[in-house]
């Protein structure tokens, strides 16, 4: 970390004043979390344990749901810690360390959904080739070149944010520490810092929306072509990842591409709750309510346990 840092640490936001308010963002914040870990662990158990589901396509909703727990487990516990005790400091290094965290899962997050998307189509476009192109191979390649790619990525834009100097105000506008509301604090020049945010933030959210939105295209075409209760069928297990996708692209994009100018406060915290609360909340919710094989699957393994 660079020499040049005169702040050793950082204030979050502040929660409102008063007890009643306090104990309300400590209760959301809770049951969202309970709610996420409860749901994404469900399905990793179920999918673990029903050798139906041993498919690529429930591989990488595992892995989603191993990802999500350790997404929302970066910010949330400390925002229920913040929210009763007032403590709002964050050390400079544990400000790092979650801005580094929450980038990669967030990257990783979107390199998976552009999977998942993938997996559909030829699930559906493809179904004699499925078993060859989506092999175990395949899928534990792309697994591992994500995080890989996901580390460089989270790397880059932390190390560079953190050669910066702050040295005017030291309180973060947001829940927890995230590179636009850092990069308005510092007293350096951060062109080349938004340059390369907004480029790679581009590139790589355009790249993978593009992906997702031309495999659905394929999909939806190749579904007018089947019988009314296949077509049926293929949209209902497209529809969940529709949302998830739609939901976590645009509060990611509007948090990330949004002119520091012309940033709301109220407005960022709540889209990058959005993006680091709401997918991993709704992610067992959708799979598993809308998903028959994974209703199914649960029963059996309660069969298996009672």
């Amino acid at each position: 970390m660079a020499n040049s840092t005169m702040v050793t640490e950082f204030l979050l936001l502040s929660f409102p004043d008063g007890w009643n308010m306090r104990v309300l963002y400590f209760t959301v914040f809770t049951v969202t979390y309970l709610g996420t870990m409860l749901g994404n662990l469900l399905i990793i158990t179920v999918t673990t344990a029903d050798q139906n589901l041993h498919t690529p396509m429930y591989f990488f909703l595992r892995n989603l749901s191993i990802l999500d727990m350790c997404y929302i487990s970066i910010t949330v516990p400390n925002a229920c810690v913040n929210s009763l005790t007032g403590n709002r400091t964050i050390s400079v290094g544990g400000c790092a360390t979650q801005i580094f965290l929450v980038i990669i899962c967030a990257y990783v997050e979107m390199l998976f959904l552009s999977i998942m998307a993938w997996d559909r189509y030829v699930a559906i476009c493809q179904p004699l080739q499925y078993p060859i192109i989506m092999n175990p191979q395949f899928c534990v390649r792309m697994t591992l070149a994500s995080l890989l790619s996901g580390l460089v990525y989270a790397g880059v834009h932390t190390g560079n944010t953190f050669k910066l100097s702050f040295c005017q105000s030291n309180v973060v506008h947001q829940f927890f520490c995230d590179l636009p509301s850092l990069l308005r604090l510092s007293c350096s020049d951060t062109t080349s810092n938004m340059v390369l945010l907004l480029v790679s933030a581009v590139v790589v959210c355009g790249s993978c929306f593009t992906f997702i939105t031309m495999s659905y295209i394929r999909i939806f075409s190749a579904m007018l072509t089947f019988p009314t209760r296949d077509t049926g069928k293929a949209f209902s297990t497209c529809t969940p990842h529709i949302l998830v996708v739609s939901i976590f692209f645009i509060s990611v994009t509007d948090v990330y591409l949004r002119p520091s100018e012309t940033s709301d406060t109220l407005q960022s915290i709540i889209l990058s709750a959005f993006y680091t609360m709401v997918p991993p909340f709704l992610n067992p919710l959708i799979y598993s309510l809308r998903n028959k094989q994974v209703k199914e699957a649960v029963r059996r393994v309660k069969q298996m346990f009672s």
